[in-house]
């Protein structure tokens, strides 16, 4: 791809250098040699090298039609994917795309995060579905986090060569509750091994060569302490397809029931901390893809939007020119710059936690070091569920409007809109709901830690003139938030809390987007200005509506939004 590779490029520089930050460094102590990767003639040299090719553009989005109309099916036990996604494998592989954050040693190509989501959202934007199967490469971040060393000789090498993964948490009676999983675990004593049994629901990538499981392993328990978390082959054999789902959207992307007969497995970890320490790191890292994948969407319905209302005449004019119109178009951008703003800050604070994670394997940290360590995760953890939430929403919303630009059109299944509205629908179910992405960043608003964010945010952004008046519309919002958390707070009751919840969480993730496109703003005015100018007139009709609402609740008020058969239950 020709943007991915300047990025993949800059970050290689990136990294050549970030690994000796103490010492001197020939890239970021030169800033001349970084101009020159901005030369005028550098587009048309990366054209060149890569001869006009763009793998996204060129064969997975002109695949994506072909896929959806197909979409994989079964024979015999096995899941086999539509044809034309043979066909993106295969152009993913011979591109380098896989083992992307994996380090050189195992055949990686060691790129942070920030850029494995970058790849991630290109990918989507071409066929989102595809980049379900692609992007859970990134399970493999797990097993090296968690595996032995023999583990991570024996399986990463594979998933940088291209053979995909899976992460086989859900069963038909345990789905986001997932301490109530129940296939089996057991030891075998003869073989030394681990055999599983029993059934595993809703996988993406079902059939996938390499897959993380999720079991009990110890006999008596009902909870999540009894879980652990499993490696199965698939060269092992034990594991058979019983049933891929149809779905209203996604439809390259498998989604297979599994049956699991003692089948063998290795033991990633230790015993008991399946659930309550590798299914967190592995939902975390599926999340932020999940939130790539969205803003990915938001991309190519925007797109789609805009060159229709560019094209469509009515009334004898360009329905461009409408206000409804540019209204929604405009809206469109801004939760795109907005969205992908948050998913990139969100990105960089894992990337900074879990290098330094990886650098504590090897030395022990400087005390410095262990509190930027413990910062960085504190604000991945506070920042995935914002950027997972707020995201998938607006992938949502955008393919919805883009539909609504169409009009009639967008009905119509020949039009590519159709298609990016059913995919999006997923976005803000699997991998959590938006519901439980409120529940994760709940606890990092009541508490104070988002405010505190949000008041440093806007005490530490430099901004130019052009939005320094947006700046101090938003620092006018902080304290119309801070009267509404406290106010929710003040009400003491577990039920009212829930409630409100999900309107402190969007207060939340809005003040800290329009922070960002500020920011984002003052540096490339050219690029988010107008932007900036949109998402933040939308936060004030947010912010102080939902206040207004928070401030005129009574916990008494509850009983009105009841159902009627609720309140007889």
């Amino acid at each position: 791809m020709k943007t991915d590779r300047r990025a993949v490029a800059n970050s290689s520089f990136f990294i050549l250098h970030s690994s000796f930050k103490i010492m001197a460094n020939y890239y970021s102590d030169h800033p001349e040699i970084g101009f020159y990767l901005n030369h005028p003639l550098m587009a048309r040299i990366v054209e060149l090298k890569e001869k006009g090719f763009d793998v996204a553009a060129n064969i997975i989005e002109p695949n994506s039609e072909a896929v959806d109309l197909e979409g994989p099916h079964l024979e015999n036990g096995r899941m086999i994917y539509a044809s034309k996604t043979y066909e993106n494998l295969e152009a993913t592989r011979k591109a380098g795309l896989w083992g992307v954050s994996m380090p050189r040693r195992y055949g990686g190509l060691n790129l942070p995060n920030t850029v494995f989501s970058m790849l991630s959202e290109m990918i989507s934007a071409a066929d989102a579905g595809f980049q379900n199967i692609w992007s859970l490469q990134s399970c493999i971040d797990t097993l090296y986090e968690f595996g032995s060393e023999e583990q991570r000789q024996k399986y990463i090498p594979r998933v940088c060569a291209g053979e995909g993964m899976s992460m086989d948490l859900t069963e038909p009676d345990a789905g986001s509750d997932l301490q109530r999983v129940m296939l089996k675990a057991t030891f075998d004593e003869k073989e030394n091994c681990w055999r599983l049994n029993g059934v595993k629901r809703f996988i993406t990538n079902g059939d996938s060569d390499i897959h993380l499981v999720l079991a009990r392993s110890e006999e008596g328990t009902k909870d999540g302490r009894g879980l652990s978390m499993f490696i199965y082959d698939k060269r092992q054999g034990g594991v058979d397809v019983r049933h891929i789902e149809h779905k209203l959207g996604i439809h390259g992307s498998p989604t297979c029931e599994l049956t699991y007969k003692n089948a063998k497995a290795e033991l990633c970890g230790s015993t008991r901390l399946g659930l309550i320490k590798y299914v967190m790191a592995l939902m975390n890292g599926a999340r932020l893809g999940i939130a790539a994948q969205s803003v990915g969407v938001e991309q190519e319905a925007y797109n789609e939007g805009l060159a229709y209302a560019k094209e469509r005449q009515q009334f004898g004019d360009k329905i461009i020119n409408f206000p409804a119109v540019y209204d929604m178009l405009s809206r469109m951008k801004a939760k795109l710059d907005a969205g992908r703003s948050l998913l990139y800050e969100t990105a960089a604070y894992v990337d900074i936690y879990k290098c330094l994670e990886d650098i504590e394997r090897d030395r022990k940290l400087t005390p410095e070091e262990k509190q930027e360590l413990k910062k960085y995760q504190r604000l991945a953890d506070a920042f995935t569920p914002l950027a997972k939430g707020m995201n998938s929403e607006y992938a949502n919303q955008n393919a919805y409007d883009a539909i609504s630009i169409h009009g009639g059109s967008g009905f119509i299944m020949e039009y590519k809109s159709q298609r990016l509205f059913r995919d999006a629908r997923i976005f803000s179910i699997y991998e959590g709901t938006t519901q439980l992405q409120v529940v994760a960043a709940i606890r990092y608003i009541t508490n104070g830690t988002m405010l505190n964010n949000i008041k440093e945010m806007a005490a530490n952004i430099e901004c130019c003139d052009c939005v320094a008046g947006l700046k101090a519309r938003v620092e006018k919002l902080i304290p119309v938030y801070e009267d509404a958390l406290n106010y929710v707070k003040a009400l003491d009751n577990q039920d009212a809390h829930d409630f409100l919840a999900r309107r402190l969480y969007d207060m939340t993730a809005e003040l800290v987007m329009s922070l960002l496109i500020i920011r984002d703003a003052s540096k490339a005015p050219e690029l988010f200005k107008k932007s900036a100018n949109v998402y933040v007139r939308m936060t004030e009709e947010d912010v102080c509506g939902k206040a207004a609402y928070i401030k005129n609740f009574q916990v008494a008020d509850l009983e009105n939004f009841k159902a009627a058969d609720a309140v007889e239950a």
